[in-house]
């Protein structure tokens, strides 16, 4: 196993069920104040010390004690699990992005946050509608321009530029759902 400072005492094998107790006795604590400390969240943090000692007994044979501490290769594993973590709850996120917001999708990324994953979604929904659907809520719904303005430019009556942007909005939502975000 390994001592506190890391170095190598004997041949490790995390496929044994007793060098993965001893792993999990001797790292878990700080695994979990590491994973704690990045998200903030004692249930997250207490699913990535699961997650990592899984992903550890399903890849043991990687493992190589020449290159790295148990405690170093452990860490390592966290730290993907915690990132693993953060982008799905990311991708996935919790509240819907208010109709305001959805001006992300034409304007420049701001800092990565729940509302900007939203809007590459919106934004690659919006690729899968119809020429006119696509150009109706762009031009009426995200830009907030007048319809009478926008049915002149695209030679439409108003009525037929609302109906656009009512069954658009319509067949968006049907495609969020169907790509598994929820607005």
């Amino acid at each position: 196993m390994s001592d506190a400072a890391g170095t190598a005492r004997a041949p490790v094998n995390l496929r044994r069920v007793e060098d993965l107790e001893a792993a999990y006795r001797d790292h878990a604590g700080e695994l979990e104040r590491f994973a704690l400390r990045q998200l903030r969240d004692p249930g997250a943090a207490a699913d990535v010390v699961q997650e990592v000692f899984v992903r550890a007994w399903r890849h043991a044979e990687r493992y190589d004690a020449a290159v790295a501490s148990l405690r170093v290769w452990l860490f390592t594993i966290a730290k993907h699990v915690v990132v693993d973590h953060v982008r799905h709850h990311r991708s996935r996120p919790g509240t819907p992005t208010a109709p305001g917001d959805l001006t992300l999708v034409t304007e420049g990324a701001p800092d990565f946050s729940h509302d900007l994953v939203t809007s590459w979604f919106v934004e690659e929904a919006l690729t899968r509608l119809g020429d006119d659907q696509r150009s109706a809520i762009v031009e009426t719904y995200v830009r907030g321009r007048p319809y009478a303005e926008v049915a002149a430019e695209q030679d439409v009556p108003v009525g037929t530029l609302r109906s656009r942007v009512f069954y658009g909005l319509k067949n968006l939502r049907h495609i969020m759902d169907d790509m598994g975000v929820p607005l």
